[in-house]
């Protein structure tokens, strides 16, 4: 319990500097933004209106955006250029790391002691779940980038 305990407080500590400097980050991106010629453009009606909304609402989806891959820096950057009050910020910040912290220290190592395991009793399934895992990320990689390289029919069509 001790190693739980100790990697979820430094998970949390670490997702706290992150998401409050994305946060920061954010704030000064959007006063840079206020300064600069996309200043007419977020003065609209529509934009003040987004981002009251964002500065009320706003907290719940911060909160909620730490048990998400890929959102919690949208979310984090989003709340700090839309210049989310801190009172409101800091307890969604506080609340989703602290949850983020305790599922990436319960399940991601659980996850690694279960790989430990898995190397130490039988190392060639192990080694061959790796390269299965490899072979998979690198075929889905090729896959991907072939697909974008190659011109759609309908261009070809078209230029005949």
């Amino acid at each position: 319990m001790d190693k739980i305990a100790l990697t979820a407080g430094a998970l949390y500590v670490i997702v706290l500097l992150r998401a409050g400097g994305t946060f920061a980050v954010g704030w000064l991106a959007g006063a840079g933004a206020r300064r600069s010629r996309f200043a007419e453009r977020i003065s609209s009606t529509k934009f003040r209106r987004a981002e009251r909304a964002i500065q009320r609402w706003g907290a719940p989806v911060v909160a909620v955006s730490f048990l998400t891959v890929g959102f919690q820096t949208a979310a984090n950057f989003l709340a700090g250029s839309m210049r989310m009050p801190l009172p409101r910020y800091l307890p969604a910040l506080f609340v989703g790391g602290a949850a983020w912290a305790l599922i990436y220290a319960t399940a991601g190592l659980g996850v690694l002691e279960v790989l430990g395991r898995i190397f130490a009793g039988q190392t060639a399934l192990g080694v061959s779940a790796v390269a299965v895992l490899l072979l998979a990320v690198c075929g889905a990689v090729v896959y991907r980038r072939r697909r974008t390289a190659q011109p759609s029919g309908d261009t070809v069509a078209e230029e005949s």
